[in-house]
């Protein structure tokens, strides 16, 4: 006898699909954004200093993205959308506020 109330389908999801993609465990573009800046600061100037300094740099970019995506690895995602739909929401003090 077939009872479908009583059937539970289970569906398999990939878990590549549905975690963030991180680099060093930070948002993988901003990580290679961050790393691709210090190497051109670095080779443009072409100086011990220039290189300490963008290694430095670097260093310091790559852990703050790290504690950013700790508390939220989609929060680049969320921050472009929010600007992407600011003209539609407009801070206002209240809703019948004149423009």
């Amino acid at each position: 006898m077939f009872e479908p109330a009583s059937i539970l389908v289970r569906t398999r999801i990939h878990r590549a699909l549905s975690r963030p993609n991180l680099l060093m465990g930070a948002d993988r573009e901003l990580v290679l954004l961050t790393g691709l800046a210090a190497i051109i600061l670095i080779f443009v100037v072409l100086t011990w200093y220039a290189t300490l300094l963008g290694i430095a740099i670097w260093m310091v970019a790559v852990s703050a993205l790290r504690m950013m995506a700790k508390a939220d690895p989609m929060m680049r995602k969320v921050y472009i959308r929010h600007i992407r739909y600011r003209p539609a929401y407009r801070a206002t003090s209240m809703p019948w506020r004149r423009y």
